[in-house]
C-alpha cells in the first residue's frame, strides 16, 4: 500500500490530487504543519529536512513532489496523465511541469515566509514586495500559454497538478489580476475538478 506523509497547506496536496485523479488507493499519514511533527526523529528518518510530501511504497521511500508524481506515473499508472513521448504536447508538458518549482514556487516560498512563518517583528516588507512582483512576472507567461487552451499540454495532465497547484496558491494570495483572464479561468476550471477540491480540503 502506498503511504503519503502529508501536512495541510503544503506541496503534499499535489500528491493527494494525483491519487484522486487516478482513483488510486493510498494511506494518509496526516501530520500537523508544526515542528513537533515535521521535525520529529520519526519524520526526519523519512526526510532529512523534515519536509513533506514523502511517499512510502513498500521498500521505496521518495520525497520531492515532482519526483513522487513522476515515480507514481511511471510505476503505477503508465500512460496516464502525461502525453506520449512522441506527442507534440510532450515538450510543453515537460516545460510547465518544471516551470513550477523553477520559476513560480521560489517567490511563493518567500511570500509565505514573510506573511505567515516569520513573527511580525522579523518580516521584511521590501522582500515581500519584491517576491510579489516576481510572482506576477512568473505567472504572466502561463496566462499567455493558456490562450485558447483549457490545460497546459493538451488534455489535463500532471503538469496541471504541479503548476496548477501553485497557480491556485497564487490566486489565494490575490496575485492573479484581471489582466490575466486565461489564468483566472484556468484556476476556476481546476478547482471545479472534484479531485482538486478534495486535495485542497485535505
Amino acid at each position: 500500500m502506498l503511504t503519503l506523509h502529508h501536512a495541510p497547506n503544503s506541496r503534499a496536496g499535489r500528491i493527494v490530487w494525483l491519487f484522486r485523479e487516478l482513483d488510486m488507493p493510498f494511506e494518509l499519514n496526516a501530520m500537523r504543519f508544526h515542528p513537533e511533527d515535521l521535525k520529529s526523529d520519526a519524520h526526519r528518518a523519512r526526510h532529512p529536512l523534515g519536509r513533506v510530501p514523502v511517499l512510502d511504497d513498500d521498500d521505496v521511500s521518495i520525497f520531492e513532489s515532482g519526483a513522487i508524481i513522476e515515480y507514481v506515473l511511471a510505476r503505477h499508472a503508465p500512460g496516464r496523465l502525461k502525453p506520449a513521448v512522441d506527442s507534440p504536447e510532450f515538450p510543453a508538458y515537460l516545460q510547465w511541469f518544471h516551470y513550477c518549482e523553477g520559476m513560480v514556487m521560489p517567490p511563493i516560498n518567500t511570500i509565505v515566509v514573510q506573511t505567515l512563518l516569520l513573527p511580525p517583528d522579523r518580516r521584511d516588507e521590501k522582500a515581500l514586495a519584491q517576491a510579489q512582483r516576481l510572482l506576477v512576472k512568473a505567472l504572466k507567461p502561463i496566462d499567455d500559454a493558456l490562450e485558447g487552451r483549457e490545460y497546459l499540454a493538451g488534455e489535463f495532465s500532471a503538469a496541471d497538478i504541479m503548476l496548477g497547484h501553485a497557480c491556485i496558491m497564487s490566486s489565494r494570495m490575490n496575485l492573479i489580476g484581471d489582466d490575466m483572464p486565461n489564468l483566472k479561468a484556468y484556476v476556476e476550471r481546476l478547482m471545479a475538478r472534484p479531485a482538486c477540491a478534495e486535495a485542497f480540503a485535505t
